[in-house]
């Protein structure tokens, strides 16, 4: 029977006033063993995270190696995502000229699907008048009807694009295929994988290739262990640019589409490092829950929202019901500002 190996992580935290040649002397050192590094560089610290074959690291003397203060373990099963890789609490991670993990929380605003380009015009003018950071839009559509309207494609994309030069929102949108993953993030700006994709690995480590942010939405039946490991996915093939989104479980309630789940949310703060946004619009399935929603999620610190919003969601193609038109998104962008300011943030 063959030797059985333990992947495991190991952080190293740098010395006040470490040198950058310190650094890079230190990152040699562990490649050289056929480790992988990763450098984060915080306010007050500064982090090497070594992932690989923990036992080659045993026989070096790291703490004497010039510009070490202390190393140790990372036991918890997400090595990249977990708390203790980074050099700050939250990773800031930019998408387009805004920071998700910064002092503001984002909202992402826009129709469940790419319909037209005159709608998403319109949509997209609308958003951004009230104070959305990014457009999101479906162009590539997850039905669970075969029948049922799937987007359009790359017309849709090339329309996502217009509207972004005529407004000057980044787009997020949603890939499902590892074949269609570089083709659409040649036009976006934040890929989306789905809760249908949360353990879609093939996909996963696809746009972990891929140098764009990804809004990663926790599946419909999976645990936070499930999301922060499909997560690890995407940052072990070097992708670290990943946003994390609770939207809603089932349960065995039938009252609303999903039950949102609001302890994730500071769970995940203390649990990683990585930006915590929220959907309301699928955690509750209805428009009448989406204000209220917002505003309990960014009092439990998210750091962004991902909004429905549609010209006339009473014809909207999908999620109509779960859609806030102009005037709703209006209302809420308007009574949000208080509950972010209460969270020490500002829209």
């Amino acid at each position: 029977m063959g030797k059985c190996t333990i992947f495991r992580g190991m952080i190293i935290v740098a010395r006040k006033g470490v040198t950058a040649q310190e650094l890079d002397s230190i990152r040699e050192r562990v490649e050289r063993l056929g480790l992988r590094t990763h450098l984060s560089i915080g306010e007050s610290r500064t982090i090497i995270g070594c992932i690989g074959e923990e036992s080659r690291l045993r026989s070096v003397p790291l703490l004497s190696i010039p510009g070490v203060d202390s190393v140790h373990p990372v036991m918890r099963p997400w090595k990249l995502a977990g708390r203790d890789f980074a050099a700050d609490p939250t990773t800031r991670i930019q998408v387009g000229p805004h920071l998700f993990g910064g002092s503001a929380c984002l909202v992402a605003a826009g129709p469940c699907s790419v319909e037209g380009e005159e709608m998403m015009m319109e949509t997209g003018r609308a958003v951004a008048g009230d104070g959305a950071a990014l457009l999101r839009g479906g162009a590539f559509k997850p039905r669970t009807s075969p029948y049922s309207f799937d987007g359009l494609k790359e017309e849709g994309l090339r329309i996502l694009a217009r509207v972004r030069e005529e407004t000057g929102l980044p787009v997020v949108t949603e890939v499902l295929d590892p074949r269609d993953a570089e083709l659409i993030a040649g036009y976006v700006d934040m890929l989306q994988i789905g809760t249908r994709n949360m353990q879609n690995f093939a996909l996963l480590r696809e746009v972990g290739q891929l140098q764009r942010p990804v809004l990663l939405k926790r599946g419909m039946s999976a645990t936070l262990k499930d999301l922060l490991l499909a997560a690890e996915y995407v940052m072990s093939k070097g992708n670290m640019q990943v946003v994390l989104c609770e939207r809603g479980i089932r349960t065995f309630g039938t009252e609303m589409r999903n039950t949102f789940d609001l302890a994730a949310i500071p769970w995940l703060k203390q649990e990683t490092h990585l930006p915590v946004v929220a959907d309301p619009s699928h955690a509750g399935g209805r428009r009448d829950l989406v204000a209220p929603l917002s505003f309990a999620a960014v009092a439990a610190g998210a750091d962004g929202l991902i909004v429905e919003v549609h010209p006339d969601p009473g014809n909207a193609l999908s999620d109509g019901d779960q859609s806030l038109a102009f005037a709703g998104f209006t209302a809420l962008m308007r009574d949000l500002g208080a509950f972010a300011e209460a969270a020490g943030r500002k829209l």
